[in-house]
């Protein structure tokens, strides 16, 4: 009976301390577990008291993402789009800051005009498709890039148009830009310097004529003023003030372009007496002189000198 009372007191004891030892272990591992987690909360950027709602929004938002799909099935996704939206506003995800990059020329507060008008909304409810576009419709925005930044910040990047030319309308100067984009007035002073276009439909014309000038890289820098004229051809004017007439079609204009660079290559046309060069009528050139100065500015085949 005394053997069989000590082998069962034996029995308990390597019980105990099986089980102290488990236990031992479990609280390492929640200790470790817990001091890995300890330090990504560390390195992340956040308070406790956000951290607090991150939690509490993680956990109802689990919930709510289960009445979602429930109530998608019910045919009430509208209902459960609400609810998301609310429980993230009750966490604090709502627009409560917006930053603005990429401007440098266009006023800034057209930006933020449009953006403070999702001020406060929930980071859900926020359209950021329609917003994009109300941006894009800006005269100086090429393109918008929108993002949400977690908790409260809307941060857009504007790719703004570039200056190329001033476009001379009846009543203003437009800046405009390669596409022809109007993108605000300008004054004659600040214009001074820029390409300038004229004649109606000229700003449309605005790619046609760089891939023009393109074809005579030697003179597009001495181009001062391009006139679209009957809504079919240029007149050049150059910085020396000499016209030069082209021909209509694209093919023929750079053709001619070509030719009148290479011929001023060597004879020098730019800068001399010469007051106007007409190649309407390929393959020939007529040169105005100065005694022809009275004569109209688009010059006549029968006018000044010819030459071949």
């Amino acid at each position: 009976m005394a053997q069989q009372i000590r082998r069962n007191g034996t029995g308990g004891v390597r019980r105990a301390v099986k089980a102290q030892s488990r236990a031992v272990t479990v609280r390492k591992a929640r200790g470790s577990a817990t001091g890995v987690i300890d330090r990504v909360m560390g390195v992340l950027p956040f308070t406790e008291d956000q951290w607090s709602r991150i939690w509490l929004a993680m956990i109802i938002g689990g919930a709510v993402g289960i009445a979602f799909i429930i109530a998608s099935l019910a045919g009430v996704p509208a209902l459960a789009q609400a609810q998301v939206a609310a429980v993230a506003a009750d966490a604090g995800f709502e627009v409560r800051h917006v930053r603005v990059t990429g401007t440098s020329r266009m006023d800034e507060q057209q930006v933020y005009a449009r953006a403070l008008a999702v001020r406060n909304q929930a980071m859900p409810d926020v359209d950021i498709a329609a917003l994009r576009d109300d941006l894009r419709a800006l005269p100086w925005v090429s393109d918008a890039r929108v993002s949400i930044q977690l908790p409260h910040t809307l941060a857009i990047d504007i790719v703004e148009r570039k200056p190329h030319a001033v476009l001379e309308k009846a009543d203003r100067l437009m800046l405009i830009d390669a596409t022809g984009v109007e993108l605000e007035p300008i004054a004659q002073a600040k214009a001074k310097g820029m390409l300038r276009l004229a004649g109606p439909g000229a700003g449309r014309q605005a790619r046609a004529l760089e891939t023009l000038l393109s074809a005579a890289p030697a003179l597009a820098p001495k181009v001062e003023a391009a006139e679209w004229v009957g809504n079919r051809r240029w007149n050049l004017t150059f910085t020396t003030g000499q016209l030069l007439a082209l021909p209509e079609g694209e093919i023929e204009g750079a053709t001619a372009l070509v030719k009148f660079a290479r011929l001023d290559g060597k004879n020098r046309l730019l800068g001399g007496k010469v007051l106007a060069f007409d190649m309407r009528t390929p393959p020939r050139l007529y040169m105005r002189l100065p005694e022809a100065v009275g004569q109209p500015k688009d010059v006549g085949g029968d006018a000044g000198k010819e030459t071949t």
